[in-house]
Formats: C-alpha cells, structure tokens, sequence
C-alpha cells in the first residue's frame, strides 16, 4: 500500500507558480497615457496644441511616437517624446504638441509607445480636422441651428389651419400616418443611444474610436416630432374630414413595417440580434418613410386639383431647412475637404435633396397649378365632393 506524504516545501512550491500564473493573468502595466483633447480642430496655415497626460507607475525610459501618415495634412511638433520614471518610479507630466495645419481634412492621430506594454496607450489617438476657413465653421454652426429651428417649428401651421378651418379636409391622412410612423421609430432611435448606457456601450464598442451619433437636439427634435405629428393626428378624429380615411395601400405599408420589427424583436430576443442592430432596423423604418410619405399628399392634392388643407407654410419651413442642410453639408465638404461624406455615402444628402423636390412640387400645385382654387366660391364647389353634416351648416372646408 501506498502512502501519499504531505511535503510543505512542494506545497509552497505550488501556491507560488500559482500566484504566478494568476499575476501573468493581469495587467503589469502600471501607467497611461492620454492625449487631450480627443478632438482638435486646426486651421490651415495656423496652429493648435494638444497634450500628452502620462501618470503612472514606470519602470523605465519609454518613448513616445506619433504618427506622421498624414504629413501632408500636418505638422506635428514633436514627432517622438522620450518619457522618464520620476522618483520611485512614478510619472505624472504633462507634454505640450503642436499641429501646423497644412491642408484640409479628417483624420487620426496615434502615439505609440516604445517598448510596446510598458505604457497603456489605449487612449492615446485624438482625432484632427483641418479646416479651410474658422468663419465657415461659425457659419456653418448658425446654420445648424436655423435648420433644426425651421424644421421644428414646421409641425405647427398644420395644426392651425386644421384648428382654424375645424377641419382636416384635404390634409392626407396616409401622409399623417406613414410620418407618425417614422418620426416614432426616429425618436426610439434617438432615445435608446442617448439614454442606455448599454446601447451606447454596444455602439463604442463596435466604434472604439467613434463618438455617440445622437446628440441632444436630435433627442429634443425626434420627440417633439412625434407628439406634434400625434395631436395633428388627434385633430383628425375631433374636426370634419369628409370622406377621407387612411388607404389600404398605407395601411399594408406599416403592417410591413410591423412585421419586420417583430421579426427583429424575436432576433434580438434569441440572441441573433443585438439591441444596436435592432434599432439600425428602426433607422432603415425612417428612411423608407421619408422615401414615400409625400406622395400620397401631393397625389391627394392632384385629384382634388386644389392645395387648401395642406400647409403652405409647413412645406416653406421644410423647403428652408432642406436647403439650409444641404447649404451646411455643401460647407462642410468644402471646409474639411470631405466630400465623400456627401457623395461616396449620399444617403443622408439624398433624403434631404429628395424632401425638397417634393417641397418644390408643393409649392407649384400651390402658386401655379391650382392657385386659382384659393377663392371661397371654388372652396364651396370642392367641399360638396366630401361628407357635412346639417349641423355645421355647410362645408368648413374655407380659408382661414
């Protein structure tokens, strides 16, 4: 019979290679460093700092090299920082660096650490756009806030023409409801990546070097869109409509649209899906709506060869938020020389060229083709065609 005997030096032996493997297991990198900011915009033929912030436990001399892949972008000053323990072997210094802007453009700027593990250098890249012109940045930025201005306030002439006529006559009730649709799924959108950190987190990790796409205007915006766009809904159900109702074909439309975010749910819920992707799918929704929303007001106001119902005033607000959008992008490209933002991904340039076209249509049913449809006599003909009743004495459908 064998005996097994218990030998302590063996023992200790064993606890030690153990704790061995366990530290090989963790970081031994004992600094960091940090280029701030992580953004820097510089102007062409000026110049602009940022900084290295290196903290941390050090066990030697370390060097620091940035990038020089866009040498004809800019100038960095100075290309290679040597890094050096300070007493007991820590570090806390901060190192100044220039950038020269040469010419315009976007991109990434990384400091690499030699020897390579000696410092964390996760967070060392800052990304650098070079611009043309500082007044067209301002100009730009007042832009913005015109746009988002004009396409905010956009919802309102609706509701008050509807509030003054007491009737939503001539207003398409599949326009309402494809919109009611789209701006919903927008501000889902919009809330999930604002608000959810773990949405946020599964974006920046797919993007590690990317910033969250929302910001809080788009928030504010997709929100108010939608409870704009729900009381315009609302009214439909209080004031005269006549005989319109939403078609059969608009009605197929979002029963598709609910397929397929049911079917995405079910994904995500079997892990096949991830919240991201599912709200991407909710942002192809809005983009399908904006493709399609229009026609059925401008076919509607074709038919009725009339546009009393329809805001002009909704479609002048949008008309100057698309320009004014396109005006930003068009600046923007030419500023950061990033055209290909706009040309080699044109999605968003071709929703907002899109959405004007069809305000451009608008106001030619409006001012040419059926202005002449404006005076009360022709008002009384056209409201013949829809449903009254005797108590309202007659047809609503007038001029406010």
């Amino acid at each position: 019979m064998t005996r097994t005997c218990w030998n302590p030096v063996v023992t200790i032996l064993w606890l030690c290679a153990l704790a061995t493997v366990r530290c090989s297991a963790q970081t031994t990198i004992g600094a960091s460093v940090v280029l701030d900011p992580q953004d820097v915009t510089v102007i062409v033929g000026e110049r602009q700092s940022f900084f290295a912030k290196v903290r941390g436990m050090l066990s030697q001399d370390a060097r620091l090299n940035l990038t020089t892949d866009h040498t004809d972008l800019v100038e960095i000053f100075p290309t290679s920082i040597v890094v050096s323990p300070g007493d007991g072997g820590f570090i806390d210094r901060v190192y100044e660096i220039v950038l020269l802007g040469l010419s315009p453009g976007q991109f990434d700027v990384d400091a690499n650490v030699l020897p390579t593990g000696l410092i964390d250098d996760a967070a060392a890249f800052i990304r650098v756009t070079v611009a043309n012109s500082q007044p067209i940045i301002l100009i730009s930025s007042v832009i913005g806030w015109i746009y988002f201005a004009a396409w905010t306030v956009s919802f309102w002439p609706q509701m008050i023409v509807n509030y003054r006529r007491q009737s939503v006559v001539g207003l398409s009730f599949d326009f309402l409801t494809l919109n009611l649709v789209g701006h919903s799924v927008y501000a889902a959108f919009n809330c999930a990546l604002f608000w959810s950190g773990f949405i946020e987190q599964e974006y920046l990790d797919r993007n590690p070097r990317g910033l969250n796409p929302v910001l809080a205007n788009d928030v504010a915006f997709s929100i108010h869109a939608t409870i704009a766009t729900l009381l315009t809904v609302t009214q439909c159900f209080i004031y005269e409509r006549g005989e319109q109702k939403v078609s059969r074909i608009a009605w197929g439309i979002i029963t598709v649209f609910i397929v397929v975010i049911v079917v995405a749910g079910v994904l995500v819920g079997t892990a096949t899906f991830h919240w991201l992707d599912f709200l991407y799918v909710l942002s192809y929704i809005k983009l399908s709506v904006t493709l399609i929303k229009y026609v059925p007001q401008a076919v509607l106001n074709f038919r009725r060869k009339s546009t009393v119902g329809w805001s002009i005033e909704n479609v002048l607000l949008d008309f100057t938020g698309g320009m004014l959008s396109m005006l930003q992008m068009l600046l923007n490209g030419y500023n950061y020389d990033d055209w290909a933002s706009i040309f080699g991904d044109p999605t968003k340039f071709g929703l907002g060229l899109f959405s004007v076209m069809f305000d451009i249509l608008f106001m030619v049913q409006h001012y040419v083709l059926y202005r002449n449809r404006a005076n009360e006599k022709t008002l009384q003909e056209d409201s013949s065609t829809t449903t009254t009743t005797a108590s309202n004495g007659g047809s609503k459908d007038s001029l406010p």
